[in-house]
């Protein structure tokens, strides 16, 4: 039976970028707005002591190096948890103040993608995807993006998933993925979330190779099919859950990030913001690579 329950009660502003880590058997994770990283120990059964950033964090990757890189408004950083020692080492989007980074994921080959969303009101197509790779350069892929998320690889890394959860786009694309350069082709559609409730928000794959995406708005997650078709819907007690990642040591549960900003007035839900474990799914996840660099 599927079983929803909270594992960690943040309620934070806008929390996102679950990652699993297999080696260290810890779930990473931020509160944007609060510029705020998480980590998650189920073996303590209890997050472990947040760390303040200072200033609005989207991505973040575990580095194979040690420590973790994060994306923030003001450029990509390392960071080590012990000694607080933050180092930028990249700035793509120097040109571009108004823009933060919001959605992050490495490839089967250690490369960081991450995405960038603008900030101003009304907010136009001023975000873009980046590929970061482990000599610490930046390269541009996909310009014109209002709100990018959605970044996930297929099990064998040569499919690339991305999406764009702006109220009029709120579409999933898929791509074909060269993992030796890096390189996506021929992007197209891959699923118009106009036919659930919620947008398209942070998603993963699974180990059938079916991709979940936080229905963003809809109270809920999806299944989709490699094809492009639902295949299961999970009801969730929180309206905007924003990030799905496959953890724990089997790789099956389902860890759920969600927001606590901007929910719909006088609807119940005292733990939105939260940290969420989805258990008793038929499937489980794919171990997350390591940042290269």
């Amino acid at each position: 039976m599927i079983k929803v329950e909270c594992v960690d009660d943040t309620r934070s502003l806008l929390g996102e970028s679950a990652v699993w880590d297999v080696e260290d058997g810890l779930l990473y994770w931020v509160d944007i707005n609060a510029g705020i990283l998480h980590r998650f120990d189920p073996a303590a059964g209890k997050g472990l002591t947040p760390h303040e950033i200072g200033e609005k964090v989207g991505g973040i990757a575990v580095r194979k190096a040690g420590g973790i890189v994060i994306s923030t408004e003001s450029g990509i950083y390392t960071y080590d948890f012990d000694t607080k020692a933050r180092v930028k080492i990249a700035d793509p989007e120097a040109d571009r103040p108004e823009n933060r980074f919001n959605d992050a994921a490495t490839d089967r080959q250690g490369r960081w993608w991450i995405g960038s969303v603008g900030m101003m009101k009304p907010q136009r197509a001023e975000g873009a995807f980046w590929r970061f790779d482990p000599d610490h350069t930046t390269h541009l892929w996909l310009d014109g993006v209002y709100t990018t998320n959605g970044l996930a690889f297929s099990p064998d890394g040569k499919t690339m998933y991305l999406s764009d959860s702006f109220p009029e786009v709120r579409t999933i694309w898929a791509c074909g993925y060269d993992t030796d350069t890096g390189m996506p082709t021929d992007r197209r559609p891959f699923f118009d979330t106009r036919a659930v409730d919620g947008r398209p928000d942070g998603g993963t794959v699974d180990a059938d190779g079916c991709y979940w995406m936080a229905g963003v708005g809809g109270w809920q997650l999806v299944r989709l099919t490699p094809a492009g078709e639902v295949d299961m819907i999970v009801d969730m007690p929180v309206e905007r859950p924003s990030k799905p990642m496959f953890g724990g040591k089997g790789l099956d549960t389902l860890y759920v990030t969600s927001i606590g900003i901007d929910t719909t007035p006088g609807t119940d839900q005292p733990q939105a913001g939260s940290l969420f474990a989805v258990t008793g799914l038929p499937v489980g996840g794919v171990p997350t690579e390591r940042f290269a660099g």
